[in-house]
């Protein structure tokens, strides 16, 4: 097996890209909900959300239910959704290195230089985006940008600018511990309001 395709582990046989995603998108979310929300906070949009019961961890979820979750928490938090929508997501990173990658593979990127590391994390998470942008179309722009489109996703419900600073922070979180200690990962204002397209860009600002 390649270097690259240890780093995030194989894609199960089966399942569909366009609709399921990693169980942590629910997950972190929510734990960080209740740490800031309170139980009472937290139910009530999950409630709204339609989330009955959390993921067990072990499977793939639907996407909408992480969509519905982004949604209805920026619903009731317009302010604070950004907050835990960072703090999930660099949760869920490390849920990620600690959890779906080899360690040795994690110690080899720590030890390589930026230059080197940066590339090969890039390439293992193309391969694997299914994994988070499950309907959403993921585009490399060389190993320090991408993109997430998800105009053709076909999405009956509007995205919160919110979902979009959580794929930021994942990458963050990611290429912080894995390439360099002063990367940071900002999305771009899209072209036109509303549009559910964002592209990225890694920065070192060390």
């Amino acid at each position: 097996m390649s270097t690259e395709a240890r780093i995030l582990g194989r894609r199960r046989p089966g399942m569909h890209p366009g609709a399921l995603i990693g169980p942590n998108a629910v997950l972190q979310t929510v734990a960080v909900m209740e740490e800031r929300l309170g139980h009472a906070g937290t139910g009530a949009i999950l409630l709204d959300a339609q989330i009955h019961a959390l993921p067990s961890g072990e499977d793939m979820i639907p996407e909408m239910q992480a969509l519905r979750l982004h949604r209805w928490l920026a619903l009731h938090e317009p302010m604070g959704c950004y907050v835990i929508a960072e703090e999930a997501g660099a949760r869920t990173a490390d849920y990620i290195i600690a959890n779906r990658i080899p360690a040795p593979v994690v110690r080899l990127l720590r030890l390589l230089p930026a230059f080197i590391a940066a590339p090969l994390l890039m390439a293992a998470i193309r391969k694997h985006a299914w994994t988070f942008a499950g309907a959403g179309v993921f585009t490399p722009r060389g190993a320090w940008a991408f993109a997430i489109d998800r105009t053709a996703a076909g999405d009956t419900i509007p995205l919160p600018d919110s979902l979009f600073h959580w794929y930021a922070a994942v990458f963050t979180r990611l290429y912080r511990e894995l390439v360099a200690p002063d990367c940071v990962c900002r999305a771009s204002d899209p072209a036109e309001a509303f549009l559910p397209r964002r592209s990225y860009a890694i920065r070192r600002i060390g």
